[in-house]
């Protein structure tokens, strides 16, 4: 889980693009390469050999770490800001936001949270992002306790 949770936050270290002069529309810029599915499989497939050691196959780890990484593009296509996300970078370049915008665009930088507009996103993300985790990770608790309870038969 801890693997998942870090593959899901690497798509923003991106944001050192902007120190380096990179421009954010760029593919190379935020929002850009990092948050696309050929990044998410790139990063699954780096983690290939942490299988072992994270416990799983290595068709589980690879799987799970990409996914989780991919899912840091699909909820930030979920914001209302921003320009975009470049899910099929290298192939095209163009950047895409889902057809829903329920969740309030974070601020750059950690110090943006520490603001009316920072309690605002959080506040949204409380709302939309973290209760569709809880619930979808509850069910899949229970499911999981459910089967594993059932008597073979």
């Amino acid at each position: 889980m801890v693997a998942g949770a870090l593959a899901s936050v690497v798509p923003d270290l991106d944001v050192i693009t902007f120190l380096l002069g990179i421009p954010y529309a760029s593919e190379w810029g935020h929002r850009g390469f990092t948050h696309s599915i050929a990044f998410g499989l790139f990063l699954g497939l780096l983690c290939l050999p942490l299988a072992r050691w994270l416990q799983a196959t290595k068709w589980l780890a690879v799987s799970f770490i990409s996914l989780s990484a991919m899912s840091h593009g699909v909820l930030d296509a979920a914001t209302d800001g921003g320009l975009g996300i470049a899910f099929f970078w290298p192939v095209l370049d163009t950047r895409y936001f889902l057809p829903w915008q329920i969740v309030e665009v974070s601020p750059i930088g950690v110090s943006g949270f520490f603001t009316q507009r920072g309690l605002t996103v959080i506040f949204s993300e409380a709302q939309t992002i973290w209760l569709m985790a809880a619930v979808l990770g509850s069910v899949l608790f229970i499911s999981c306790r459910l089967i594993a309870r059932r008597p073979d038969s």
